[in-house]
């Protein structure tokens, strides 16, 4: 029985979806700071599908896309996460996910957005995106 989209993934099933070795999963842990799994007791990891969302982006950019591990750092400290988990989504979905906030020359010294923020809000967009797929999917029927 496959899980669900929204179900947690252990490092073999996020391996095995991804199409890498575990141990790479494990080494962009060590290069990437997004790269956050949950962790268990024992140390056990579960990729939430975000998780996933952005391993595949750090896959593309690294395999597709012929990026290298600083390539990719440098991608995400300029552009934030949304343009990494972007381009796992590839045409489909960079559009709407690449778009960088442009608060006006005047008012961005007030209103910038430190990294972490700029993670969740990334986070919340690919769950409000993969929720209204899902509502599309059910108006549709």
């Amino acid at each position: 029985m496959a899980k669900g989209p929204n179900a947690f993934r252990t490092i073999s099933e996020a391996a095995e979806e991804l199409g890498v070795p575990q141990h790479v999963l494990r080494f962009w842990e060590t290069k990437f700071s997004f790269i956050r799994p949950m962790k268990r007791a024992g140390g056990r990891r579960f990729y939430r599908p975000q998780d996933v969302a952005v391993l595949n982006g750090v896959r593309t950019l690294l395999h597709s896309e012929g990026l290298t591990i600083k390539g990719v750092q440098k991608l995400h400290r300029d552009h934030g996460l949304a343009q990494v988990i972007a381009a796992g989504l590839g045409a489909n979905g960079s559009a709407k996910l690449a778009v960088d906030i442009d608060y006006g020359a005047s008012d961005r010294s007030n209103r910038t957005l430190d990294d972490g923020a700029r993670e969740r809000l990334a986070f919340m967009l690919l769950d409000l995106t993969e929720v209204k797929s899902r509502l599309d999917g059910l108006l549709s029927r």
